[in-house]
């Protein structure tokens, strides 16, 4: 049976693809936003907590996990693609394991950290809306879930706001990618009621900004458990 176009079933077989370019564009630096704006800002993000432990999911090839590890972080990284996850695990500098969003939200990973990060991994509908929704089982007391993601508003273009499945490109990537993977456009307010229906609470919002363009590369959410 074909996966639909537009699914998150796609997302995984996009990426299962493309893992062997995406790995030399992360690690040649080749993504002028990354290299500029948004891979420093996570980094900062997650070490003004000063964490002892982190997760780090859909850690793809791994850079994050290094990084956090690089600074005496304990670091785990866990991906659904093993294509990414054995890039990584060559790569050394960290922990890493195969798991989908759906084996953690059903308590698969069995651990904890004080920060659990999502950096631009939260792409689709379904396996999101799961994981966000028990990612406090993830979260040593007192921690702090992480995400960065395209910020609607400067991801949005011409297209209508709201909520919805949108066809991927890799438009200045090399001609190594394939068959791009779709992603699922929520808005502000929608990513808000995603924490809060997850019994998180948006502790402060971060809007990294392009140098060149002055418009936000990135939105960074730092959520605790609510109550």
């Amino acid at each position: 049976m074909p996966i639909d176009p537009l699914s998150d079933a796609k997302v995984l077989d996009s990426w299962r693809r493309n893992a062997a370019p995406w790995t030399v564009a992360v690690r040649d630096e080749q993504i002028e936003s990354r290299r500029l704006v948004t891979d420093a800002a996570i980094v900062e993000a997650v070490t003004s907590l000063a964490p002892h432990t982190v997760i780090d999911l859909g850690c793809g090839e791994g850079w994050l996990v290094r990084a956090l590890v690089a600074r005496g972080i304990d670091a785990l990284g866990v991906d659904a693609v093993p294509e990414l996850v054995d890039r990584a695990r060559e790569a050394g500098g960290g922990r890493f394991a195969v798991a989908t969003y759906e084996d953690i939200a059903a308590g698969g990973l069995g651990c904890q950290a004080d920060v659990v990060v999502a950096n631009f991994a939260l792409i689709g509908k379904e396996a999101v809306d799961g994981l966000v929704g028990s990612v406090r089982t993830l979260l040593a007391p007192g921690g702090t879930f992480i995400v960065q993601t395209l910020h609607p508003v400067s991801a949005n273009g011409d297209a209508p706001y709201r909520d919805e499945w949108r066809p991927g490109s890799w438009s200045g990537f090399s001609t190594a990618f394939t068959d791009p993977a779709p992603w699922y456009f929520r808005t502000l307010g929608t990513w808000v009621a995603l924490f809060d229906a997850s019994h998180l609470q948006l502790r402060a919002m971060r809007e990294p900004l392009h140098p060149a363009t002055h418009r936000p590369a990135s939105v960074i959410f730092f959520c605790t458990e609510s109550g």
